[in-house]
């Protein structure tokens, strides 16, 4: 069976199709626009499908906490006291079941709308990521969608006692919810919660700070924080149940797998529970976690998790590397470190969290993501993440409102993304349509080549000692070859690599005196002589990579 690497696109939906440029800051829906689920056309798809793409990760399709008024359908309004930014935080969920109305051309056939957006993505040759959030909820969560028969979160709690194992929340009892803020926040009456409820970034008193999760609930999963983080999951904790269902009415509706926020806030014999159950059904549904913590990752993916973030390893390292802060050696020691799970780790060098590489505050100029572009897309058969922008140096460097000028694209406020308006209108400069071809080049190599999808990796960096800009390796699968070095420099240089006899026996390499190998991001012909011990003459661009393939 031919394997395929996973290439996941992230596109945060409300941005992607909006191409209202008034970008006003702290602008309304109506000033400023709002992309719809059916701007994703056929032909759309096709595009993002062209790139190389093998899922979409439409993030903020469930229901969350907003700023806009959609009680003429029906929809509980939201208190502004307790909701980040006119559109509000895709991760304060007010209805596991229901799909955000701003999505919607016709709000009353959201979910409709949403299921039409899973056939048209399947049918242009890709599966369907969504948002899974597990540990917590919005303050306000009420959900008017529900199935039949079901029990909202909180509703027969008890909210006298601070921990129970069955209770949805944790609570404060006795305390009014007094956060650093004013409670009215333009509104006419403050917005009021007695007893308090614990804060989603494990905040388990009454008073949020600032830099807290304010606007969220934490949900209690079975575990008393109060006691010391004891776990009391016999008989089975009562969100245990409620979360797994919305979970299987996801799955249900056709969603080919989840990314699970905060994953590791949850206890792991949840996962364990539920991601058994899904699969039982479901065998092919996906569960991506975001977790920063690399002493739980073999524990995670052990409760059921197919791919977890590599933040703290492959990210931060590719990120100081192209900041010019940590020599190419260092990524030989992120990729080791998880070397055992390798397959499970996701490589990505944005998201929605992170800060754009083309920002000032990350590396200023989107080339210096090509080269680790390369590194992430073509050094192991794990899945790669590209966030939509990033493959036209999208700059992120707005002040939206509630998101300010830092780096990063909002997701808390009504917005255009500046690369992705001038895509979809065709107006890109010439350096932006290059960035473009590059990232589909690279990314289709990855999904195509036999070397990257099957293939074996050898890194080449322990006979390359006196590199510190430039990383090489090679990849294999039967005679298919690949060498691939990276050029971190602002400068073009001719690496001269060194090939360990190492490399020749552990992937069966042929000695010999002249091989013609071609480089897949140019199609330029070279031919070098292959020996142990001896060197391969190659000439990079500044900021750039070399593909070579070759036949051993």
């Amino acid at each position: 069976m031919k394997s395929e690497k996973l290439v996941l696109y992230q596109i945060f939906t409300r941005l992607y199709g909006n191409k209202n440029t008034t970008r006003k800051e702290n602008g309304s829906i109506e000033e400023n626009g709002c992309g719809k689920m059916n701007d994703f056309t056929p032909s759309a798809l096709k595009k993002i499908r062209e790139m190389g793409v093998s899922h979409i990760w439409y993030t903020g399709i469930i229901r969350h906490a907003t700023q806009t008024d959609y009680t003429v359908y029906g929809i509980p309004r939201n208190h502004a006291a307790i909701v980040k930014g006119k559109a509000g935080s895709p991760y304060a969920i007010t209805d596991y079941y229901d799909v955000d109305p701003d999505l919607a051309v016709d709000v009353d056939k959201r979910m409709s709308e949403f299921e039409a957006l899973i056939e048209r993505t399947h049918k242009a040759g890709m599966k369907v990521i969504i948002d899974f959030v597990p540990n917590h909820v919005a303050r306000q969560y009420h959900s008017i969608c529900k199935p039949e028969g079901v029990k909202d979160l909180g509703e027969e709690d008890n909210p006298q006692n601070g921990f129970d194992p069955q209770n949805n929340f944790y609570y404060c009892p006795g305390q009014r919810f007094t956060p650093y803020f004013d409670l009215y926040h333009g509104e006419v009456e403050p917005y009021i919660e007695e007893p308090a409820k614990a804060t989603g970034n494990d905040c388990f008193n009454n008073a949020p700070g600032m830099n807290d999760w304010y606007e969220t609930v934490k949900l209690n999963y079975g575990l008393d924080y109060y006691a010391g983080r004891v776990g009391h999951f016999n008989p089975i904790p009562n969100t245990w149940s409620k979360m797994t269902d919305i979970l299987l009415f996801w799955a249900k509706k056709g969603v080919d797998g989840f990314r699970c926020d905060m994953a590791e806030m949850v206890p792991a014999d949840f996962w364990r529970w539920a991601t058994d159950k899904l699969k039982f059904i479901y065998p092919d549904i996906i569960f991506i976690g975001e977790v920063y913590n690399p002493a739980e990752y073999r524990n995670y993916l052990g409760a059921g998790f197919d791919y977890l973030y590599d933040k703290v390893g492959m990210y931060d390292t590719l990120r100081e590397v192209m900041r010019g802060n940590l020599s190419t050696h260092a990524i030989t020691g992120a990729w080791q470190a998880t070397d055992d799970i390798r397959n499970h780790m996701l490589y990505f060098l944005e998201n929605h969290d992170e800060q754009r590489i083309a920002s000032s505050f990350f590396a200023g100029d989107a080339r210096k993501g090509i080269p680790a572009l390369a590194v992430s897309a073509l050094l192991q058969q794990n899945p790669l993440m590209i966030y939509a922008g990033q493959e036209y140096g999208e700059k992120g460097m707005d002040k939206e409102g509630f998101s300010g000028n830092d780096g990063r694209t909002t997701i808390f406020d009504y917005w255009s993304v500046d690369t992705l308006v001038r895509a979809f209108k065709r107006k890109l400069n010439a350096d932006e349509k290059r960035l473009k071809e590059i990232y589909d080049k690279i990314i289709n190599i990855a999904r195509s080549e036999k070397a990257v999808t099957e293939g074996v990796s050898f890194d080449l960096m322990y006979a390359n000692g006196d590199t510190t800009q430039q990383y090489a390796f090679l990849r294999k699968a039967g005679s298919d070859t690949l060498l691939v070095v990276a050029n971190f420099s602002e400068q073009p240089t001719t690496m001269d690599v060194t090939l360990p006899a190492h490399a020749f026996d552990y992937l069966k390499l042929h000695e010999r005196k002249s091989v013609t190998a071609v480089d897949l991001l140019t199609g330029k012909e070279i031919k070098r002589q292959m020996r142990r011990e001896c060197y391969v003459s190659v000439d990079v661009e500044a900021l750039g990579a070399v593909v070579l393939k070759f036949k051993a």
